[in-house]
């Protein structure tokens, strides 16, 4: 069974009785942590139960794939239901479950944390194809409604409000990790002090020097042409442990921002009406770059960019080149066409 990402939090709040096998998976890892916290609570009382809460690695299930079944089936000491987690599950475990759900005993929940499990992952089709028992939730960095609604949401908690600016700036920011976005909220929480409002101040003094800088640094100088800076931009990011599917999905993002916009303007809007109905909007110091690239980029050649995006990601999880190789060729065939058409 796959459960639709607009589907996934209602799921997780109230999953059927049923479903007792559950793959989390996707780029974003503080999502699936996150979602699989919120599966356990809904079987534990205390998420710390050691009797109730098992924790096993996919390396556990590959050299004992009887371990799953023995522990599915376990009774427990204390009473009620048996929570199971498997981290860092792959295609490795595939024939595990296979066996398992021929003969599914037990009531435990068993969830299983994935990496970006691509659609051809057998574990996926697995689970995917099964429609009694298993589920599948994909997890993907927030954007747009989905963020906003986890920027406040967490400042919320601490009695804060956020602007308009600061939000156009922290939508900006924020996005491609679940834990990442809630460690840099919390963190303008606590430097926010007695103040009760957020503004782009507050926001640039604390979430502007994050690994988002980083990518926002290489977005701009990829668009812009700007070979000098795009190379010193994306050795900070590899340095900083950005992963290159993730640089490769930001400059994504702009060029589909570039799309709407040309799209606006081909409909009659002035650049400047083009740019506000952009959501979120773009960021005040990033307006004049945007500005030039609208004029340099034309919808063939912006179509032309996301295809060499969509074929760089592609070719990073099944080509076996080294992924920082084609993400960074990637950038710079996109940088060289702005270059020309500059």
């Amino acid at each position: 069974m796959k459960i639709t990402a607009g589907k996934a939090d209602g799921f997780i709040k109230n999953p059927p009785a049923g479903v007792r096998c559950i793959l989390i998976y996707g780029p974003d890892q503080g999502l699936v942590f996150e979602r699989s916290k919120a599966l356990a609570s809904t079987v534990l009382d205390d998420l710390n139960d050691p009797f109730n809460s098992v924790v096993l690695q996919a390396s556990d299930v590959k050299s004992d794939p009887a371990i799953v079944a023995d522990e599915a089936a376990a009774m427990s000491l204390t009473g009620g239901r048996r929570f199971i987690r498997i981290q860092d599950a792959a295609d490795a475990l595939t024939s595990a479950f296979k066996n398992y759900l021929e003969d599914p005993i037990g009531d435990a929940m068993i969830v299983l944390e994935g990496g970006d499990l691509g659609p051809r992952s057998t574990l996926r089709k697995l689970f995917e194809a099964d429609k009694s028992i298993c589920a599948t939730l994909p997890c993907y960095g927030d954007e747009g409604r989905n963020l906003s609604e986890v920027v406040r949401d967490t400042l919320q908690k601490h009695g804060l409000s956020v602007d308009r600016d600061a939000m156009g700036y922290l939508l900006n920011h924020l996005g491609s990790d679940r834990q990442v976005s809630r460690g840099e909220l919390e963190k303008l929480a606590i430097y926010m002090g007695d103040e009760t409002t957020v503004t782009m101040e507050h926001a640039m003094a604390c979430v502007g020097d994050s690994g988002a800088f980083s990518l926002d640094n290489v977005t701009m100088a990829a668009a812009s042409g700007d070979h000098a800076a795009l190379e010193t931009a994306l050795l900070r990011c590899f340095d900083e442990g950005n992963q290159p599917i993730m640089i490769l999905r930001m400059l994504a993002r702009h060029f589909h921002k570039l799309h709407l916009a040309k799209g606006h303007m081909q409909k009659g809007l002035n650049i400047d009406q083009a740019m506000a109905k952009l959501r979120p909007p773009i960021i005040f110091k990033q307006a004049p770059a945007f500005k030039k690239q609208l004029g340099s980029w034309d919808l063939a050649r912006i179509s032309m960019a996301m295809d060499i995006l969509t074929e760089s990601e592609s070719d990073c999880k099944i080509t076996g080149n080294p992924p920082e190789t084609v993400c960074s060729r990637a950038l710079m065939r996109i940088s060289q066409a702005a270059r020309a058409r500059r």
